[in-house]
């Protein structure tokens, strides 16, 4: 190591960094100095750091610009943020090692007690010639927290390229360096690949799965629910569907959103499963606090109503990016209160360390979101502390959660078809859709009813852990749950695989006593009831519309005609939004009939 890196932490307050492993208070983690020892010999004026959310990017970060004031490299500091609450979290934190920053400045000079200021990205879009302005007047460090909504949008990049091209030094952050789009993000290096396509280059990166093995963040236990969901479309027509059962785009998000619904079985069922892993929880972590994402404000506010009815205490409400929000947020924080729900506030950033059991209900779905989602917590404080995220049994969703440890880089350069993303099948389900669309029954989508969530219930589907799978379906407050529930909120990572293997064990030794008239729930481990994807349902529709195509020539009947007919005969929606269950009941039928007219 080097003297200067060596020295960088001797000149800071000795509570920080606050959130230090145990019995390192005084020092720097390894990867906070790895990555301090590798800037300082290299003296780059753009730097990437990618770590994963909970690692300690803030303290990297914030001893990085001590060391640069303290060797005059730089004059002052400037730290955009995505939100008006992390600016002030990012100004606290500074104040907490001597650096002042000035999280309510607007414009004008700034006063001579401050070592610069911290503003949102929004902000530097309104304003980026204000900013660089200052940042020509003096040597200026700009630290760029979670760069990546410097891509957001085009408005958004080309400010922070405006405002920040004459700084000094410019230090990017973000714990999830991907985005579903192709906009670059500013001042982030991108590397062409052996393929032709351009990924960006970090300069030092800590995953999860470093994190993991060194005890900075918490193992992830994700509780995966499903259920039977019944929902009315746009055009009138009653769909059911299972949770976790191959469907269209369309029917998975529709179903997805009947889950969600508060006015239905499922939420309560979960939110009350999520209060009994929180009270398992707190037996360890007795400051344990949990955490509902949700979509929107109304649905929010009913989650909060539902969790106050099932548990008798009131749960903490943010709905937006205000000074009181940040204010529920910091006392919620402070507190040893159960609950809190947010509207995607939370969702990124904000430091709530003593957060262990989440419930994800909203419906985005991008990895990128999901990240930092989870994120929330992921934050360690002391060995063998746990987290506990609940999530309905969707594919993506499930996908994400098993690729945890997966290190994602952002790319440019996506081969599109037609403005569509990536998808070897795209251009087929385009086709498809539209051959549906001329040849298939009326769908009524010139019919603008609401969508309309009708009924739902939940279903303990499986667990996921360190990309593995665990557990046989089980109702909600049966015992088989519990064993799920009730895992222990201190264990160390092989515990918790160890733990879980033994409680499948358990399950599957009990059904094999049962008779089979008891098995109301598919009774097979949960790795060996794979969810299936849109392709493989894809597949199916594939091979119905083969065999109606088939059968018109056998039959001379029109393709609407059969389709019209099989609907009537089986039951269910047009084949576009048909679940597997009923294609395959199509597939059967249709096969029938060919068969009788030979």
């Amino acid at each position: 190591m080097s003297t200067t890196a060596a020295s960088t932490s001797h000149h800071l307050s000795p509570a920080f960094p606050g959130r230090a492993p145990w019995g390192t208070a005084s020092k720097l983690r390894a990867w906070q100095q790895g990555a301090l020892d590798k800037y300082i010999q290299e003296q780059p004026r753009d730097f990437l750091a990618v770590a994963t959310p909970g690692a300690g990017k803030t303290t990297f970060a914030l001893t990085l610009a001590s060391w640069l004031l303290h060797h005059h490299v730089i004059q002052q500091v400037t730290v955009v943020a995505p939100t008006e609450h992390l600016k002030k979290q990012w100004a606290e934190a500074a104040a907490r090692i001597g650096i002042k920053l000035d999280p309510e400045y607007s414009a004008g000079p700034l006063s001579r007690e401050y070592h610069g200021i911290a503003i949102t990205y929004a902000g530097v879009g309104v304003r980026p010639m204000l900013h660089r302005n200052r940042i020509e007047q003096r040597k200026t460090l700009v630290i760029l927290d979670e760069i990546h909504h410097a891509g957001d949008s085009r408005s958004w990049g080309e400010a922070c390229l405006e405002a920040f091209e004459p700084a000094t030094r410019r230090l990017a952050l973000t714990g999830t360096p991907f985005r579903s789009d192709t906009n670059p993000i500013p001042f982030v290096t991108y590397e062409e690949g052996n393929d032709g396509i351009r990924r960006s280059s970090a300069d030092y990166t800590y995953g999860y799965g470093n994190a993991l093995g060194d005890g900075v963040v918490r193992p992830v236990i994700f509780l995966s629910y499903s259920g039977n969901m019944r929902w009315r479309t746009k055009a009138g027509d009653e769909i059911e569907a299972r949770l976790g059962e191959p469907m269209t785009k369309d029917a998975v998000s529709q179903a997805w959103r009947t889950a969600l619904d508060p006015r239905g079985d499922w939420m309560p069922n979960v939110l009350r499963a999520a209060d009994q892993r929180l009270s398992e929880v707190r037996k360890g972590i007795p400051d344990a606090g949990a955490l509902v994402i949700a979509s929107d404000q109304d649905s929010a506010r009913a989650y909060a109503k539902l969790i106050r009815e099932i548990t008798g205490t009131k749960a903490t409400l943010v709905l937006s990016d205000e000074a009181a929000a940040s204010q529920r947020i910091e006392d919620f924080t402070h507190s040893d209160d159960r609950w809190m729900v947010a509207v995607r506030m939370v969702s990124e950033g904000v430091d709530v360390p003593r957060l262990a059991v989440g419930v994800y209900a909203t419906t985005i779905s991008t990895p990128l979101f999901f990240a930092q989602a989870v994120g929330r917590f992921v934050r360690s404080r002391r060995r063998g502390e746990t987290a506990s995220v609940f999530l309905p049994t969707i594919p993506n969703l499930l996908g994400f959660a098993n690729e945890m440890e997966v290190e994602r880089d952002h790319v440019l350069d996506k081969p599109k078809k037609d403005g569509e993303e990536e998808n070897p099948y795209a251009e087929e389900e385009k086709l498809l859709e539209e051959a549906e669309k001329q040849q298939d029954e009326d769908t009524g989508e010139q019919d603008q009813l609401p969508f309309e969530a009708l009924e739902s219930d939940a279903v303990f589907d499986r667990v996921l852990y360190d990309g593995a799978e665990f557990g046989m379906q089980a109702h909600p407050g049966s015992e088989e749950e519990q064993d799920y529930l009730g895992i222990p909120g201190l264990l160390e990572p092989d515990q918790v695989q160890m733990l879980l293997q033994k409680r499948q064990a358990k399950q599957i030794a009990h059904s094999r006593k049962k008779p089979d008239t008891e098995a109301d729930l598919l009774e097979l481990p949960a790795e060996r009831r794979p969810v299936v994807t849109h392709k493989e349902l894809l597949e199916l529709r594939k091979e119905l519309n083969s065999l109606v195509g088939a059968y018109v020539h056998q039959s001379g009947k029109p393709h609407g005609v059969i389709h019209t007919e099989l609907r009537r005969v089986c039951g269910g929606p047009p084949s576009a939004e048909a679940t597997a269950g009923q294609i395959r009941e199509r597939i059967k039928k249709v096969r029938e009939w060919a068969t009788r007219m030979r």
